[in-house]
């Protein structure tokens, strides 16, 4: 197929805290070597943010050195914590409160912002653009450019008014060839580039396998008399007996709050429906306190990278480099990845202007491997590298004990290193061997079904487009699925989007992609590694306005 072709010096694939950081440092450097660069971002989402899904508990510390002034600059940070409220959720009613003194000094708090990182990221997108940074939302990349030596060479976007037989419509418009002297993947968890890229490269090589959980946020209104703006509650235990994970609500701004569930991808019952703990998890009376009386005004999920230093892939190599979740440089033992997302963008920027303009191209894998490992990411990493394999080994209680221990007594040196090399997706029991979980019907006040809180999402696709949810073989969900695990992505999917549909006494595995809010979930937790997840049609896809 012919296709346009621009040349840019950087291509960025993501405008999230990552690639947005990644973009402005670049212009920052590029100016102080008295040079001009072109830098070209581009974003799958209909808008910069409206695939921007985060707690979100901000620590500044990159932001800082990005933009020193940002305080003065209108930058969306709003509401300073002022207190953490942590809990050890026994049972659906009973809760202890644990004393600051038995928390892991990287889950205080005070210093940081609640804050929407979507509109975070606006405001990263408005100060890059006014930097000179060229920014297309709508266009996702979909494939890679690789030049005669196997070198990254940019990207392709994704081809547009393809019909869903894979026939072009009247409306087609083939993507572009976006060719750069370098490429930077930013695109979150789980990026379809980046699994490419790892393969390619052999990047996971030297690093244990790569974990993941999945994250929910609801945003709501709530009664003012209630409201407590800066606090942060954290919750563990219930409602997750067969799995680890922990809870959350942000007292924000505005009588708003931001409640959420992370639940590890790690557990072993396929019955397990993360969506279902969350929505339990409302009616517990430390977040049924707050949402009482409230009105929930949004709804998402994504998955998150939190396997941490032991599990990081190398980042470079030859054209490029992947940061933030691509990579996996999410802080599990702090549960943030922004600051560290950010970071990471900072110093592929700074090895990328190096790079060109002292011509050290063949140099720059080299070069951006000294940067981070002199870098104060690296050395945050690495003292939360046991945090996850921990909790993973010992379990919540004991698990939480050793990380007080190493985080508090410790000051995070490790005494030795703890391994989890067992990939999620393997830790699935057969369906026959654990007990099935009954959950309680949503009463439409604290606890809602699948549908209404996809459509609280702004969730939208192109219906006539080929399905962007790949089977690697189409019998497996029915003959291996079904009947071993009583097919789990019914149940792990939290929009909805993967049946089992009976007709005249027939089964059938019915995928309704126009639900899909780009979580990844599926391409993480099939038992059979079945599913691949990959670019829908430009603009697809959730438009969160505030997460």
């Amino acid at each position: 197929m012919e296709r346009e072709s621009m040349e840019f010096d950087v291509v960025i694939v993501g405008a999230g805290p990552a690639g947005l950081s990644a973009a402005c440092r670049i212009m920052q450097r590029a100016q102080q070597h008295d040079t001009t660069l072109t830098v070209c971002v581009v974003e799958k989402g209909s808008e910069v943010g409206a695939h921007i899904l985060s707690g979100a508990v901000f620590e500044t510390r990159a932001l800082d050195e990005l933009f020193p002034d940002w305080q003065t600059e209108s930058a969306p940070l709003n509401t300073a914590v002022v207190r953490d409220d942590i809990f050890l959720l026994k049972d659906e009613n009973a809760y202890q409160k644990i004393p600051g003194a038995f928390v892991p000094k990287t889950m205080h708090n005070r210093g940081n912002y609640i804050v929407s990182m979507g509109n975070v990221c606006r405001w990263l997108a408005q100060k890059a653009e006014s930097l000179g940074v060229e920014v297309f939302p709508g266009f996702p990349a979909a494939d890679i450019i690789y030049d005669e030596t196997g070198t990254v060479a940019g990207v392709i976007t994704g081809d547009m008014g393809i019909d869903a037989n894979g026939e072009q419509k009247d409306s087609f418009m083939p993507g572009m060839e976006l060719r750069a002297k370098f490429t930077v993947f930013a695109e979150g968890s789980r990026g379809h580039l980046g699994k490419q890229l790892i393969s390619q490269f052999d990047l996971d090589k030297n690093s244990d396998s790569q974990h993941y959980a999945i994250g929910f946020k609801e945003i709501w209104d709530i009664d003012p008399a209630v409201h407590e703006p800066g606090v942060v509650v954290h919750t563990a235990g219930w409602p997750l007996s067969d799995t680890s994970g922990g809870g959350f609500l942000y007292h924000a701004e505005n009588n708003q709050v931001f409640v959420g569930l992370i639940v590890d991808l790690n557990y072993d019952n396929p019955y397990l429906s993360p969506f279902d703990e969350f929505q339990r998890m409302k009616h517990h009376p430390v977040y049924a306190k707050y949402l009482t009386k409230g009105k929930r005004v949004s709804y998402g999920a994504r998955a998150i990278t939190k396997g941490g230093m032991n599990s990081l892939p190398d980042m470079a190599f030859p054209g490029g480099v992947l940061i933030g979740c691509d990579a996996g440089t999410l802080n599990f033992a702090k549960i943030k990845g922004n600051h560290t997302a950010m970071k990471s963008g900072i110093l592929a920027a700074e090895a990328i202007v190096d790079a060109i303009v002292n011509d050290k191209t063949k140099q720059f894998v080299a070069d951006f491997q000294a940067r981070f490992n002199e870098s104060w990411l690296c050395k945050e990493l690495n003292s939360a590298a046991n945090f996850g394999p921990a909790i993973h080994k010992f379990g919540t209680f004991f698990g939480g004990v050793y990380n007080v221990f190493e985080q508090n007594i410790l000051g995070g040196k490790r005494l030795f290193k703890l391994t989890d090399d067992k990939k999620d997706y393997a830790q699935l029991k057969k369906a026959e061997a654990v007990t099935p979980i009954s959950y309680p019907k949503p009463d439409g006040t604290l606890s809602f079904d699948k549908l209404s809180s996809v459509f609280l999402s702004n969730t939208n696709h192109e219906e006539d487009q080929p399905c962007h949810l790949l089977l690697k073989n189409v019998d497996i969900p029915l003959t291996v699925n079904l009947p071993l695990y009583a097919e789990p992505a019914q149940r792990y999917c939290p929009a909805g989007v993967y049946e089992i549909i009976e007709e005249n006494g027939e089964k059938r595995f019915q995928i309704n992609s126009q639900n899909c809010i780009h979580c990844k979930t599926c391409d993480i937790k099939d038992p059979s590694q079945n599913i691949t997840w990959v670019t829908p049609e430009g603009a697809g896809g959730p438009n969160y306005p505030n997460m």
